[in-house]
This record gives structure tokens, C-alpha cells and sequence, in this order.
């Protein structure tokens, strides 16, 4: 069992990149901290860490065994987890990266209602454009739209969003209204970066077409916005825009086309989950499914 424990310790040090930081979130002291890791490294016979003044840094045979116990650590608290669960109700702090937009007009309801559901968890949210880092950020989980760079993380599919043309009607007065995808290419179209061809299909083809436009943008809810100020074309969710078509500031343009729905997946560092964020899971795949 001590081995067990020093084990732990060891990849919550790996983790941190440094023996102060994990020891303030182990609630040990860092003297200690660092006695049992050298306890650990005698035992073994090898060298895990190199130690400097600002952070550690893993050997070759540290990488190695870092690996190994964080799989071992991860079933042993899973376990233990799993056992509680016949006892109470999943709790503690689910900490989870969210993408803005999507999160604030769509996935807030869901939230709220699995909130309410699990009166035991409680909540840390990050509304970033930003790619955590899963392995040495303290997040849950992560959801994030559109396509996934290759990696050694876990995503689980969450839904599949379609996706329309809008603008507003003023734009349209202004512009004049496409009648064919290929119109496009004379409309200002506001576009993400590097997204540059729009893919469109029907019932009975796809198409893509070459976009351009004054405005690149890196944010779905400035690009909804500049929409609605009569600026150009967009390629939105629908559950993004249901209040601004309600209110007449959008309207569907091309209304038989429709673009390439995108992705949305919960992405994990490991398939070890603990209760909190396996039900969290499980609970969007439910609800997105059937929106």
C-alpha cells in the first residue's frame, strides 16, 4: 500500500512540473513530499526526476514509469470511486473547458439541468478558444467543436450540428439574395480563419465554393453579431441565432442548402473516469442526441 501511495505522489509531482505546487494541492509538506520521492528513486534504483530550482523534468526512466503508475493510480482511485457511487451520489468539483458560444447559447440549459440533477457536484467552467492541455491542466474534460487534431486523448462524439446560411434582411436588401450557392462568391461572406471554401449539399449533391469577405474572425459569436449589423453572410448553428431570427434580425439564406454539420465531441485525458465526469458525459450525449 505504501508503494501504492508514494506512487501517486509521484505523478501528482509530474503533473504539477514542480515539488511546491503538488505539495500545496496534496496538503502535505514539500519537505516531506520530496523525502518520499527520493524514497521511491532509492527503492527502484533509478532516477525519475531531474530537479532544478524552478521545476523537475522527467529521465528517460522517469517517463517511463510515470506511464505505468498514472494508469495503475488512475484504476485504483477509479475503484474506489466506483464503490462510493453504491453509497451516494457522484460529487465533488467537475472542471471542464467549454467552447464560448456554443456553451452560452446552447449547452447552458443542458447544464442547468444537470445541475439540478447531481446536487453534489459542483462546478469549475473555462470559456476559452484555447486548446487546454488536458495531461497538465487541471480539467475534467473538455468539449470541443469541429475537427480534432490527432492525439493520444479520448473523444467521445457528442452530436452532430447542422449548420445554415444567414443574414440579415438589410445585407439582403443592400447585396442582393444568392440564389445558388455559387452567388456567394460575390457576397461578403464572414468567414473563420482559414475557412475559405464553404461545403454545401442538398438532397441531392454537394458543392463547395470559394468564399472571400472584409472580416476573418476567430470567434462564432463576433461572427454571428457582424451578421446581424448587416455585414455579410453567415455559416451558423441554428441554435445560435433562434433569437435573432425570432426577433427578424436573421433570416436563412439558401434555405435548401445546408453546410457540413460540424462535430462535437467530450475529449478526456484518460477512458478512467470518475463518476462526476462519466455521468456528465453520458448526460450531453442524451440531450444533444435528441435535440
Amino acid at each position: 500500500m505504501e508503494l501504492l501511495n508514494d506512487m501517486a505522489l509521484f505523478v501528482e509531482v509530474v503533473k504539477a512540473r514542480s515539488f511546491r505546487r503538488a505539495a500545496a494541492t496534496i496538503g502535505m509538506p514539500n519537505s516531506t513530499l520530496s523525502r518520499r520521492i527520493s524514497g521511491l528513486e532509492k527503492a527502484i534504483g533509478l532516477r525519475l526526476l531531474h530537479r532544478t530550482t524552478r521545476r523537475v523534468e522527467l529521465t528517460e526512466a522517469g517517463l517511463l514509469y510515470f506511464e505505468r503508475c498514472k494508469r495503475i493510480v488512475d484504476e485504483a482511485r477509479l475503484a474506489h470511486e466506483q464503490l462510493g457511487e453504491m453509497l451516494a451520489q457522484p460529487s465533488g468539483v467537475l472542471r471542464v473547458s467549454l467552447p464560448v458560444d456554443f456553451a452560452t447559447a446552447y449547452l447552458a440549459p443542458h447544464i442547468a439541468e444537470f445541475s439540478r440533477r447531481y446536487p453534489g457536484i459542483s462546478f469549475e467552467f473555462d470559456l476559452t478558444p484555447r486548446r487546454v492541455d488536458l495531461v497538465t491542466e487541471p480539467f475534467d474534460v473538455a468539449i470541443r467543436m469541429g475537427e480534432l487534431p490527432d492525439s493520444t486523448l479520448i473523444a467521445r462524439q457528442l452530436a452532430r450540428v447542422p449548420r445554415y446560411l444567414y443574414a440579415s434582411p438589410r445585407y439582403l436588401q443592400l447585396a442582393g439574395e444568392p440564389n445558388e450557392p455559387t452567388d456567394l462568391a460575390r457576397h461578403e461572406c464572414l468567414r473563420m480563419p482559414r475557412n475559405t471554401i464553404w461545403t454545401l449539399e442538398d438532397e441531392t449533391k454537394e458543392i463547395e465554393i470559394a468564399v472571400g469577405g472584409r472580416f476573418l474572425v476567430n470567434s462564432i459569436g463576433m461572427i454571428r453579431r457582424l451578421a446581424t449589423l448587416d455585414l455579410g453572410i453567415a455559416m451558423l448553428a441554428e441554435e445560435i441565432v433562434v433569437e435573432d431570427i425570432a426577433e427578424g434580425r436573421l433570416r436563412r439564406v439558401l434555405p435548401p442548402w445546408q453546410a457540413t454539420p460540424i462535430l462535437v465531441h467530450a475529449i478526456t485525458e484518460t477512458r478512467l473516469l470518475p463518476a462526476k465526469t462519466q455521468r456528465f458525459i453520458e448526460f450531453l450525449q442524451e440531450r444533444l442526441r435528441q435535440d
